[in-house]
């Protein structure tokens, strides 16, 4: 059972950064972010394959940098320009199991509890 926790959100001007950090606790096999904002649906964000690929969502793509340290446990989110259309609850997720990776369409098993971002115009 993996456990998954988030900081680094916060309230930042548009043009701002932020980065998020998850520690995970557990054994997984892949990870990444996405967010909801109120009255919207829920929107991937970046993932990192079992490989370590990088997948991005159109609307952050050249803008949000995924990353991980193995050794501690840890995925990261670096977030740039950010803009009002970026405010959400950010969530980091992951699955236990290989088949649940699939490249750009995982299908977690396990999400923290998430971290507000707000970005003001």
């Amino acid at each position: 059972q993996a456990q998954l926790e988030e900081s680094g959100g916060g309230s930042v001007q548009a043009g701002g950064s932020l980065r998020l950090t998850c520690v995970v606790s557990g054994y997984i096999e892949c990870a990444g972010w996405y967010r909801q904002a109120p009255g919207k649906e829920r929107e991937a964000v970046a993932d990192i394959g079992t490989g370590g690929q990088a997948y991005y969502a159109a609307s952050v793509e050249g803008r949000f940098t995924i990353s991980q340290d193995k050794a501690k446990n840890t995925l990261y989110l670096e977030m740039n320009n950010l803009q009002p259309d970026d405010t959400a609850t950010y969530y980091c997720a992951a699955a236990s199991r290989s088949w649940r990776c699939v490249p750009g369409r995982p299908n977690y098993n396990f999400a923290g509890p998430g971290t507000q971002v707000t970005v003001s115009s």
